[in-house]
């Protein structure tokens, strides 16, 4: 754990960086917000970062997004400072630390970072199986290719994979390529040199570097344009770098995995991906199977993200009713994990009395087994003879009429809501490319439609 932290370092700060110190983390201090953002550029890396709450938080939140360093922020201040604390939160702070500092607090955030990233929940007879091979390859530096359908963990599992690796003690850097601009990856991966492109407007390391000693970890590399592939592939087999700009290679340690939800056989077949640096990624390969098939992985994953996003909204952890325990075990989740804990983070919103209903859950494309159910329980099955009659949630409306762009655009939207904003998601359950994603937005946002962000709640039809 690298903990990062911003202001003055004395006094009741300075006992909470001990408090971190004697909880296993590596503490380093920067005065300004100014100072820390050059740090972080320079490849110093953090896991989390605390700041005083009397400094701009705003602008230190922005700048991590624009730079894309993604790291948790947590402010603290003098426990009388509510309005402080309250502005730090709007501003993109996760938590708030009142001082003088609690030492089962500070262990506390600490804890729920590594847990929150390390963690592998499971049940499933199929996910032990993945585990215990994860184990037994995780002490080697052999490169590992993680393989599987979206949203089914394998960030999760290259996290848990490092943490049981030689090189746990030191960073776990992850870079998704699908998340990046084609025309910025270069300067993500190698970093680049001060004024080497307009905005570069200072020396900046990359994933590379800033993984050295440690574990860089390449998200979805089946998304990375050709011509970058062959710069990735001399990187990885030389074991240096050239950042963007510079004059001289530079060496670096790493090992390296990489995950893909595509099957990179066919699109090496197809050209769009360079089979020698396939072979070189595919030393090792695990392929995560879908929730669909880890069934007894559900329910214990439901509780997790119940429980999560009660304690983030500050409400008490609501139940599922036996109607809805039904409806997810007979749910397809062709989003996966990631689509089960959307789902959750809605019904823990809309639960009423503290009971997850079919009403709350709101699942889509369900199971007709799960809408037979539902019927049933609404007493229009079939013991009176009456045919069931679809509730007005699963109700399609008609499409005559409207062109088809119109239609692709609601469906690319609605998809793009069900995901909470998430755009890699949201490609893979619609069939399309990321960038093609991407286009498509730009073009329904030039036309005026509002478009979900991240973490963003269900578009209304109303």
């Amino acid at each position: 754990m690298r903990l990062l932290i911003i202001g003055g370092f004395d006094g009741h700060i300075a006992t909470a960086g001990k408090i971190a110190l004697d909880n296993g983390a590596k503490v380093a201090h920067e005065e300004s917000v100014e100072r820390a953002m050059n740090a972080l550029r320079s490849g110093q890396g953090a896991d989390l970062i605390m700041i005083d709450v009397r400094l701009d938080i705003r602008k230190l939140c922005g700048s991590l997004d624009s730079e894309r360093i993604s790291v948790p922020v947590v402010a603290f201040g003098i426990g009388a400072e509510t309005k402080l604390a309250v502005d730090a939160i709007k501003a993109g702070a996760k938590e708030y630390i009142p001082l003088p500092p609690d030492a089962e607090l500070i262990a506390a955030v600490l804890s729920a970072v590594a847990e929150e990233t390390n963690a592998v929940i499971h049940r499933d007879p199929a996910m032990k199986k993945i585990l215990k091979l994860a184990e037994q390859i995780a002490p080697s530096d052999a490169t590992i290719l993680i393989t599987g359908e979206s949203g089914t963990g394998k960030e999760v599992l290259a996290r848990f994979l490092h943490s049981k690796s030689k090189r746990a003690q030191k960073a776990f850097i992850s870079l998704n390529c699908a998340a990046i601009p084609e025309n910025l990856l270069e300067s993500e991966l190698f970093g680049h040199e001060k004024g080497a492109f307009t905005g570069a407007v200072g020396r900046r390391v990359g994933k590379f570097e800033e993984a050295n000693g440690g574990t860089l970890l390449l998200d979805e590399i089946s998304e990375m344009h050709p011509s970058l592939q062959a710069k990735l592939l001399r990187a990885i087999q030389e074991r240096e770098v050239d950042r963007v700009g510079g004059s001289r290679p530079i060496k670096v340690d790493i090992r390296l995995l990489a995950t893909s939800n595509r099957d990179i056989e066919e699109e090496v077949r197809q050209g769009n991906f360079r089979e020698d640096l396939y072979f070189r990624l595919n030393v090792v390969s695990i392929e995560l199977p879908p929730l669909r098939a880890r069934r007894q992985d559900i329910e214990i994953l439901a509780e997790h993200f119940i429980a999560k996003y009660a304690k983030a909204n500050a409400v008490p952890a609501p139940v599922p009713n036996e109607e809805v325990r039904q409806m997810m075990l007979s749910h397809p989740w062709r989003g996966n994990v990631r689509e089960l804990e959307n789902s959750m983070h809605r019904a823990v919103l809309l639960a009423r009395d503290g009971i997850i209903t079919p009403e709350s859950i709101q699942l889509r494309g369900a199971s007709a087994e799960a809408a037979g159910s539902r019927s049933a329980a609404n007493g229009k099955g079939a013991a009176n003879g009456a045919q069931a009659q679809p509730s007005p949630q699963d109700t399609e409306p008609t499409r005559v009429g409207c062109t088809v762009a119109a239609v692709e655009r609601d469906l690319i939207l609605d998809t793009l809501s069900h995901t909470l904003g998430n755009r890699t998601h949201a490609a893979t359950i619609l069939g399309i490319s990321i960038r093609t994603l991407r286009n498509k937005l730009k073009l329904y946002s030039q036309e005026g439609s509002s478009i979900p962000m991240p973490g963003e709640a269900e578009r209304s039809t109303a």
